[in-house]
């Protein structure tokens, strides 16, 4: 007898093959039989889920998130746990907690929130830093979660850990003793559980102080020497996120053709240069052909700032006559804004001239009332400019009004990435490509701004079913992407199929009713911080390991999830 059978679902397996018809039967934390329908039927069960009319698929693999330190107090971790996602990889972006020396965790969290716009305060309370070894900080993750997770050696924290300030101050490169010591420890932490090591190469990461990420100077010498490192080891993967200045692209190739393990980087659409993604596509694509495992991680949607009177921007943030009623709980500073005529008058005509008022200014041409359902595929011709333009009426009185709507609770969409021409036909190039993969939830960051750790689920609600300013995308070829794709790429072969043998986590979806909520501000961090949470509606079931954790978007309790150390095989091997 099963422990659980799920009968009459349509099951999608996540290799990217036809939807079918077929029961799925699990013992313990594997699925042991997938059984088509008219085929050999599956027997008894202890339990049994009817799936008649649900979508049954793998769990969704989400690599790209920063719960490096909610991952510590947070079992649940939520938002993801909202969405489906039975296995998250942190560690990206070459910030992360460990190594790290007693006396010098506030660098590391001074340069995460500066980097991943989470709290200071909030890291500080919620982190107890038990750890100074790679190796130590995963013991502390290995507890009972809502998920599996898996981390990696962040450049950031190992470079500061091995050169000190001298690491953060761009003003000399490291020894090569000091480059040794970089490669030792990489190793140390692949051979303690690491997934691989990540790096920023990017000017827009700084550290809260201004500073640029630590990893920003790092020169050939260093860069070949951790790979060298990893060659070393035989194991790991490279993730990456750079501005792919002239000569960038061959610098991380040579990482991955010294290393002999596999690259992935951030791809998306910047507004600076429309066009830059194109070319570094073409970069993959020949780094493909000569034998090079280069892939990039790509977006579902655009990246967008979430704008509302409760998050951490908007269009009179820095307004002065705002900045006299913003300490007002919100109810009432929403009846000042709506009904103080003098107040309203000096925030619609008396703008400041600082930085971020001439941005916001800008930004009136691309920003859009966000709507509920969210709408994340606006016309340009919705934006708050055209929109007043249209009605004769001052864009920032619409602003004002917008921001104020819902009891203060509206939220404006500003999309800053993978949204030049006003709508996702690149984001369907992007995902469309057979060398590319999901990678840009964030789960865990930008916890008052963005808010798109609900990716995986917006991926088959958009793509699949309701897109109608262009073309959408097989179903299949969706899952697939969110699935083994994704788990692949981080050597997780043991996950994000559906088929015997494979990892028991399974989302059971009514696909009908599945949808995004809109994102609200909640304040459940520690130091009673604030973040955006988008929930989700449609998932049924969520299994972990062969453990239901959610039944109809609500968590059970259970905690199957636990710390992944290093690679998996695949069930067949």
């Amino acid at each position: 007898m099963y422990d659980l059978v799920i009968r009459n679902g349509t099951v999608i397996d996540g290799t990217g093959a036809p939807a079918r018809r077929a029961d799925v039967a699990i013992e313990g934390d594997r699925i042991v039989a997938v059984a088509d329908a008219g085929g050999e039927p599956i027997g008894a069960a202890r339990r049994t889920i009817d799936a008649a009319g649900h979508l049954v698929l793998p769990g969704w693999v989400d690599i790209h998130t920063h719960y490096d330190g909610q991952a510590t107090w947070d079992p649940l971790l939520t938002p993801s746990s909202y969405h489906g996602v039975t296995t998250t990889v942190f560690g990206n972006c070459g910030v992360g907690f460990a190594p790290v020396r007693r006396g010098t965790e506030p660098f590391l969290i001074n340069l995460m929130e500066g980097v991943e716009d989470i709290p200071g305060t909030v890291l500080a309370e919620g982190i107890d830093f038990s750890w100074q070894s790679f190796g130590e900080y995963l013991d502390a993750l290995d507890g009972p979660k809502v998920m599996d997770v898996a981390t990696q050696i962040p450049h950031a924290a190992l470079r500061f850990f091995v050169m000190g300030e001298r690491g953060a101050e761009h003003a000399e490169a490291p020894t090569a003793a000091e480059i040794g010591e970089m490669g030792r420890l990489v190793v140390e932490a692949l051979e303690a559980g690491a997934l691989g090591f990540s790096t920023s190469r990017t000017t827009k990461h700084k550290a809260k102080d201004g500073r640029p990420t630590p990893s920003l100077s790092a020169g050939d010498p260093e860069l070949n020497g951790i790979a060298e490192a990893m060659a070393a080891a035989g194991k790991g993967v490279l993730q990456a996120n750079s501005d792919f200045g002239p000569g960038e692209f061959e610098a991380l190739r040579r990482m991955a053709e010294i290393s002999g393990r596999p690259l992935s980087f951030l791809l998306l659409q910047v507004d600076n240069a429309p066009d830059l993604w194109r070319e570094t596509l073409q970069q993959i694509h020949a780094a493909q052909a000569d034998g090079v495992p280069v892939l990039g991680q790509v977006g579902v949607r655009p990246i967008g700032v979430m704008m509302g009177l409760d998050a951490s921007v908007h269009f009179f943030v820095t307004h002065p006559a705002y900045r006299s009623v913003s300490d007002l709980p919100l109810a009432e500073r929403v009846q000042r804004l709506q009904h103080d005529a003098e107040l309203r008058r000096r925030l619609i005509t008396e703008r400041p001239t600082d930085a971020f008022a001439q941005w916001m200014t800008r930004a009136l041409e691309r920003t859009f009332e966000l709507g509920d359902p969210p709408d994340y595929e606006p016309a340009f011709e919705r934006s708050i400019a055209r929109r007043a333009a249209a009605a004769g009426q001052d864009p920032w009185e619409l602003a004002l009004d917008l921001l104020c709507a819902d009891g203060g609770n509206a939220l404006l969409l500003h999309p800053f990435e993978n949204y030049c021409e006003g709508n996702l036909d690149i984001v369907r190039t992007m995902l469309t490509d057979p060398y590319t993969i999901c990678g840009l939830a964030d789960g865990g960051a930008h916890v008052a701004t963005i808010c798109d750790a609900s990716a995986p689920t917006f991926l088959l609600t958009h793509w699949a079913r309701d897109r109608r300013r262009g073309e959408g995308i097989p179903i299949e070829a969706l899952v697939r992407k969110q699935t083994a794709a994704t788990a692949a790429a981080y050597g997780l072969l043991d996950r994000g199929v559906l088929a015997a043998g494979y990892r028991a986590d399974v989302n059971v979806v009514d696909f009908a009713r599945l949808g995004v909520t809109r994102p609200q501000i909640v304040r459940d961090l520690p130091a009673g911080g604030r973040r955006l949470v988008q929930r989700s509606v449609g998932y049924a079931h969520t299994l972990v390991a062969g453990v239901e954790v959610a039944r109809d978007g609500e968590h059970t309790g259970e905690l199957p999830g636990r710390l992944i150390r290093g690679a998996r095989p695949c069930p067949s091997r």
